[in-house]
């Protein structure tokens, strides 16, 4: 479970500086350049779904919750904008939910 969530974790990385740099050279009148290293994080970031070890539609599932919470831990330390209470409980709960996705039984009925 450490091994798939530490995957989970560069891969929500990937994701976000891929989306981040073009935010940059568009909202923020950053150099067009942004777009290369962008590409090639987006481009890590589908390579990086490949390597998870079930389904892909659990495994997007469950790569949620930890997007969410690294989405707002990259809130907090890049734009500056801690997280408030209501936050924090939202990304708990998002984990709580991937726990429940990643560790549940794998049986064909609910």
């Amino acid at each position: 479970m450490i091994k798939t969530t530490a995957l989970f974790l560069v891969t929500a990385l990937a994701e976000i500086v891929g989306c981040y740099l073009p935010w940059l050279w568009l909202r923020q009148q950053g150099s067009p350049w942004l777009l290369l290293p962008a590409a090639a994080c987006l481009a890590l970031f589908a390579w990086l779904l490949t390597l998870h070890p079930t389904a892909s539609g659990r495994v997007y599932a469950a790569y949620g919750g930890v997007y969410v919470c690294t989405a707002l831990l990259w809130l907090w330390r890049v734009d500056g904008v801690p997280p408030s209470r209501w936050d924090l409980l939202g990304a708990g709960l998002c984990l709580l939910g991937m726990v429940v996705i990643m560790a549940g039984p794998r049986t064909g009925a609910a």
